[in-house]
């Protein structure tokens, strides 16, 4: 099941002082980027954040689950979401020690 718009823009809405937040659409789901730096997926109208050790000590009782079959276990975020300071500050915790993406190579 794909995930609705509505749900996008909320989650994207939600986050604030993390840089530029922006979501591209893959394979039905999307991706959630910082700056363009990858932080999370949204797949099936659920929020997953890429773990990090900040990451992980900021919310205390982890929920890991994969976000689509065969992919490596992320954090899913579900009672907080609705929290905008406390979602904010996990992005910023997370996006801050996930490395910088890898530079295009030119066709």
């Amino acid at each position: 099941m794909a995930s609705d718009t509505s749900f996008i823009k909320f989650i994207l809405d939600q986050i604030e002082n993390a840089g530029e937040i922006t979501a591209k659409k893959m394979f039905g789901e999307y991706a959630i980027y910082a700056n363009g730096k990858l932080f999370g997926l949204i797949c099936d109208n659920k929020l997953f954040i890429k773990p990090t050790k900040g990451g992980r000590d900021f919310i205390g009782n982890v929920v890991e689950a994969p976000p689509y079959a065969g992919a490596k276990p992320s954090f899913l975020i579900e009672e907080k979401i609705d929290d905008r300071e406390w979602l904010s500050e996990l992005v910023r915790i997370s996006v801050n020690e996930l490395p910088e993406p890898k530079p295009k190579r030119e066709k």
